[in-house]
């Protein structure tokens, strides 16, 4: 191999292309970011238990979707913040390992929670007559409970087929976290059975569900243009297009990152791609899905109203 292989206590995390005069800038930057996402998914999470008009089938697959971008934008950030003041951005194996694991459940949790949420739009547009007896409480569980068992396998596949591999004495990863394909690179061992298994279980987890989505909104659309109501095609191309904007986000990216040949992407490019999908998508989805939703405004105006009706009768 030409190169030495040794035990590895740590890595080195080179982070991102930023001259050191904007890091400050950036810094701040990214830590307001953090913060509004981890401000608004939390705002979904209570303002959707708090209310009781909220307790839908949508509304439930959107808390589990903010649940998954809270901790998925946590898995990286903080360590990127870290780093950024840090003079030895440096990682235990160990920690970089459970970075890898989380990093892949969260991120496998919400693609097959944006497959639920486009198949829940697609039997309230649909058939919104069985819509109640379709998607039923106990269908809605099982299909989150499904999407944490095939994440929590497909996360655990790769951790251990990562473990098991011999590093080198280059141990600094051009990246801001520990993402799987650049430890890859880092790696004596042989990595056929990796690349292998990145290959076709990214198919079954971001193929197959961006397809799903795909036909759930294909059918839609077929649907509602035999709607004669001008509203009610407004209202479901306007339900769409939200969903469809943060999928076309979340998918293009990673689909451009895993699914193409690594020789045409860049090390600045892939760091790139990698935070439109880890910081800028998990931040926009409380904008997008909730804080433009009526129904999401009119549960945060409740609850305000209460909160000063409480401290009116406390005075």
């Amino acid at each position: 191999m030409g190169r030495n292989q040794t035990f590895l206590s740590e890595f080195f995390l080179l982070g991102l292309p930023i001259c050191p005069e904007h890091q400050h800038l950036f810094y701040a930057l990214f830590l307001s970011m953090y913060l509004i996402t981890i401000l608004g998914n939390l705002l979904i999470i209570i303002l959707i238990q708090l209310d009781s008009h909220l307790h839908t089938p949508m509304y439930f697959f959107l808390s589990n979707l903010s649940f998954s971008d809270l901790f998925f934008s946590s898995v990286t950030m903080p360590k990127l913040l870290k780093n950024m003041q840090s003079q030895v951005p440096s990682i235990p194996y160990a920690g970089c390992l459970a970075q890898m694991y989380f990093f892949l459940v969260f991120a496998d949790l919400e693609s097959f929670l944006l497959v639920a949420m486009a198949y829940d739009r697609y039997v309230a547009i649909c058939f919104p007559l069985h819509y109640t007896s379709i998607m039923s409480p106990q269908l809605c569980v099982h299909l989150v409970a499904l999407s944490w068992m095939l994440t929590t396998f497909h996360a655990l596949l790769h951790t251990l087929l990562v473990a098991r591999l011999s590093f080198c004495e280059d141990n600094t990863i051009p990246h801001f976290f520990c993402e799987i394909s650049a430890l890859l690179k880092l790696a004596c061992s042989d990595t056929h059975v990796n690349e292998l298994v990145i290959f076709i279980m990214g198919g079954l987890v971001i193929v197959i569900p961006f397809l799903l989505i795909i036909i759930s909104y294909g059918r839609i659309v077929f649907s509602i243009l035999k709607v004669p109501s001008a509203r009610g095609i407004y209202k479901a191309f306007s339900t769409c297009s939200s969903h469809l904007s943060v999928v076309s986000l979340f998918y293009g990216t990673i689909i451009g990152l895993y699914l193409c040949p690594s020789t045409n992407n860049s090390t600045v490019k892939e760091t790139v791609m990698a935070m439109m999908y880890t910081v800028v998508t998990p931040m926009l989805n409380p904008f997008i899905y909730s804080l433009r939703n009526r129904d999401m405004k009119g549960a945060l105006r409740r609850a305000i109203c209460k909160k000063e009706i409480l401290f009116c009768l406390i005075r």
